[in-house]
């Protein structure tokens, strides 16, 4: 009976010990994939999601996962409170399978522990530099260089694009000044992924990537801001002309996208007072669009408000704010928590610029509801906790 029992223990490490290693060897695909093909990136993340399904099963453990999940998890179901309470609950229903996604956070937290976060990182990196030079080659070959056609990448659209190009540029920034001895990869990959972010004339990346970066420079040395103006002249002297003008239009309340958000915070407003407690539905607030629709706007229809906590309050309603609120305090306490003690400094650090960033560019664009960015964004708040966690013996 003794030896059986030893064989039977062997058996089911053996077969631990492969679920693990297919678990993140598909999670280190999908981190790549996420920025080349969405399509690529889902069949791996389904992969990588039932080889940790599949470890719990058959070895009866109780999955491990950070505090952070758990608001997350109040959020998924207040969301589906919201589904069976909108005008058309087999769309909202429909819309909430994004939901599915918050699972890479304990999905992360299992795989990626100890040394292999770094890896997960270094891959994210490389990847993003890549993506940014052929975004550099759209803009400078293929005539990508105007409002109309903007540079892409591989994905389907630039708003998506420059996403994933601000949270990439925050792990590499935070690699570049926390990492003494990885300075050189992440300081080779910095110039592609600030020059992508900067032709994609998106406004919201442009702000979120100011402000993650000065967050990121600030916790490393408060006298380093001093190097802004200098930033900010060299920009303006190397800028084209209409990536300039670009720029000014920020702050232009005649241009008529900054009218037509205006007029959104007046509608999503609107919407929160007529529906506070279950909003009008996960993805109703196109469909509604026309109900609310104030003078002031430019735009007939759009769909979604252009900035992440108006978009759930009115979409879901004030509970899913709140409880969205506790995510995002969580989120950051828990890496603040690691940043004391972190073997890898980079990491909690770009987790919290990757949260900064999030905010910023939140303002201006519902970046919270794009399902690629989502992804890569709870990957990286995650790793910094799995970081810490001891690999399996």
């Amino acid at each position: 009976m003794p030896v059986m029992t030893t064989a039977t223990l062997t058996a089911g490490a053996r077969v631990r010990d492969r679920l693990d290693s297919a678990g993140f060897a598909g999670l280190l695909g999908f981190v790549a994939a996420l920025q080349v093909s969405i399509a690529a990136a889902g069949i791996l993340l389904a992969f990588t999601i039932a080889c940790w399904g599949a470890g719990i099963l058959l070895h009866q453990d109780r999955p491990a996962v950070p505090r952070m999940f758990w608001p997350l998890l109040v959020y998924a179901t207040v969301t589906l409170v919201s589904a069976a309470a909108s005008p058309d609950p087999h769309t909202s229903f429909l819309d909430s399978k994004q939901l599915v996604l918050f699972l890479l956070v304990p999905v992360v937290y299992g795989f990626a522990r100890g040394p292999r976060a770094m890896t997960l990182m270094t891959v994210i990196i490389t990847v993003g530099a890549v993506s940014a030079a052929f975004g550099i080659v759209q803009y400078g070959l293929l005539e990508y260089d105007n409002l109309g056609q903007r540079p892409q990448g591989t994905l389907g659209h630039y708003m998506t694009y420059s996403g994933l190009l601000l949270l990439v540029t925050c792990a590499a920034v935070a690699r570049l000044l926390f990492e003494p001895r990885e300075r050189t990869w992440p300081a080779v990959m910095m110039p592609a992924l600030l020059v992508a972010i900067v032709l994609t004339l998106t406004r919201s990346a442009w702000v979120g990537t100011c402000v993650a970066v000065a967050l990121l420079i600030a916790m490393k040395d408060l006298r380093l801001l001093a190097i802004a103006p200098v930033a900010a002249a060299v920009f303006f002297a190397a800028a084209p002309g209409h990536v300039t003008s670009r720029f000014y239009s920020m702050f232009d309340l005649h241009d008529p996208t900054n009218r037509d958000r205006v007029a959104m915070l007046r509608e999503g407003a609107a919407m929160i007072r007529s529906r506070p407690l279950t909003g009008v539905g996960p993805n109703m607030v196109e469909r509604v669009y026309e109900i609310y629709r104030v003078p002031a706007a430019v735009e007939k229809v759009n769909p979604h408000l252009h900035n992440v906590p108006v978009q759930i309050a009115a979409e879901r309603g004030l509970p899913a704010l709140g409880v969205w609120v506790w995510f995002i305090v969580s989120a950051t306490a828990a890496l603040l928590a690691v940043r004391r003690h972190s073997r890898h400094p980079s990491l909690p650090a770009a987790g919290l610029a990757a949260i900064a960033g999030m905010l910023a560019a939140g303002l201006f664009e519902y970046n919270f509801g794009d399902s690629e960015f989502l992804m890569l964004f709870l990957v990286l708040i995650t790793l910094p906790l799995a970081a810490e966690r001891p690999e399996r013996s």
